[in-house]
């Protein structure tokens, strides 16, 4: 057989021999230059922002283009130049951040906010829907855009709900220095240190639940000295918590002779449990409040969930505590808010990645359809409701998200 018939073809250019190449078909992702909008807060009580301006600097560099209204920042002491120092553009028109091809804030949007939207953006903040109305919801969704809830993006590694457990962490820690504050003289408090000091015995704070906040503000609770118990319904939690501090504290399920003896005898409280049972108003019953020590500290971390105390009443920042059968109660709902630089910082950890990850993708429908985590968080897909629950809440129709994903 002649073989040569059935070698490749070639040609020459002068001396040189040239063979013929396999097309290469390009199929790496495009990525898209985003334009991102961060509005000034409008609530007097929210003073993060969900951009720190190391987050602007990263998205700046990777050729996107991010908005800063002026003095969005202030609340948590970033100024309008140390963005423009990293490449982000400041802004004095409140209305022309709307305009931006994502909308990214803290608090949810206000209704005047609404208005400003427009067809095929991307709006990522908080949803508070306990608090939300059925034209509220509806309203959004005549505008077409896409929104997501970022108390609701997860993390399908980890399984776990990445700005929650943040926000948590924060709450925890945060709620035993208030505590420590409102103990002390300097706030008409008994005059007691939090914790303890050779030859006096330490203060003891008793933390009804086991979850992330319940952890952070026992791991501080500790650090500081105090005697700490922890009750929570779950033994699960119970266990993790022991394990994922690493010493031996007290811990019991919520038997109510246990927990009461404990609360007669505290100096501090810390209601870090959220009631899954919407029957059960409280855990702790007025009475027990009113057998606790004079001038003992309640710090009620779960008010925005209800509360954990029958005697729970909401307070603002600027109007923190109230005093009820002579037990200081802190009740504050957006307690992260207090320490808003270190809360931008932990959220501009996460939603920078996610901003870029949206880039890399091509946009936000084209990393919604690979990425599960952030899917979870979308509760408007172009104009359509895809949360279950916010549609059963006000009879509302709703689609399937990942239905919707595989018909794009």
């Amino acid at each position: 057989m002649d073989t040569k018939s059935k070698s490749t073809p070639q040609f020459t250019f002068g001396k040189s021999v040239l063979l013929p190449q396999e097309e290469m078909l390009e199929t790496g992702k495009k990525q898209k230059k985003l334009i991102i909008g961060v509005p000034k807060e409008i609530s007097p009580e929210e003073n993060r922002i969900p951009l720190a301006p190391h987050a602007v600097e990263r998205l700046v560099n990777n050729g996107h283009t991010v908005l800063i209204e002026k003095k969005a920042g202030e609340g948590a002491h970033f100024d309008d130049l140390s963005y423009s120092e990293v490449g982000g553009i400041i802004v004095n028109n409140h209305n022309e951040i709307f305009e931006s091809d994502i909308i990214i804030k803290i608090a949810p949007l206000q209704q005047n906010e609404i208005e400003l939207l427009k067809a095929n953006q991307t709006i990522i903040s908080s949803l508070h829907i306990a608090a939300q109305t059925k034209e509220y919801i509806q309203n959004l969704l005549s505008k077409k855009t896409t929104a997501l809830a970022f108390e609701y993006l997860k993390d399908k590694r980890n399984n776990i709900y990445p700005i929650i457990r943040s926000m948590s962490e924060i709450a925890g820690s945060t709620s035993i220095l208030i505590a420590a504050e409102y103990l002390s003289n300097i706030n008409n408090g008994k005059g007691e240190m939090l914790g303890g000091i050779s030859a006096i015995s330490p203060s003891e704070v008793v933390i009804i639940g086991a979850g992330t906040a319940g952890e952070f503000a026992a791991r501080t609770a500790l650090g500081l000295g105090a005697l700490v118990k922890v009750f929570d319904s779950s033994i699960r939690k119970l266990s993790q918590l022991q394990n994922n501090i690493g010493t031996r504290i007290f811990t019991s399920m919520l038997q109510p002779r246990v927990l009461q003896k404990a609360l007669k005898s505290a100096d501090v409280v810390i209601g870090a449990l959220h009631l899954g049972d919407p029957s059960q108003r409280f855990i702790v019953s007025e009475d027990i409040v009113k057998i606790m020590k004079p001038d003992s500290v309640i710090v009620d971390i779960s008010i925005d969930h209800g509360g954990c105390f029958e005697t729970s009443k909401l307070t603002s920042h600027s109007n923190p505590v109230y005093k009820k059968h002579n037990v200081i109660h802190y009740c504050v709902p957006n307690i992260p808010s207090r320490v808003a630089r270190t809360a931008s910082y932990a959220l501009s950890n996460i939603f920078g990645q996610i901003i870029l990850n949206i880039g890399e993708a091509g946009g936000t429908k084209q990393l919604l359809k690979n990425n599960l985590g952030v899917r979870n968080g979308v509760y408007i897909y172009n104009g359509i409701l895809t949360n279950e629950y916010i549609g059963e809440k006000f009879g509302l129709s709703y689609r399937d998200i990942n239905l919707l994903m595989a018909a794009f």
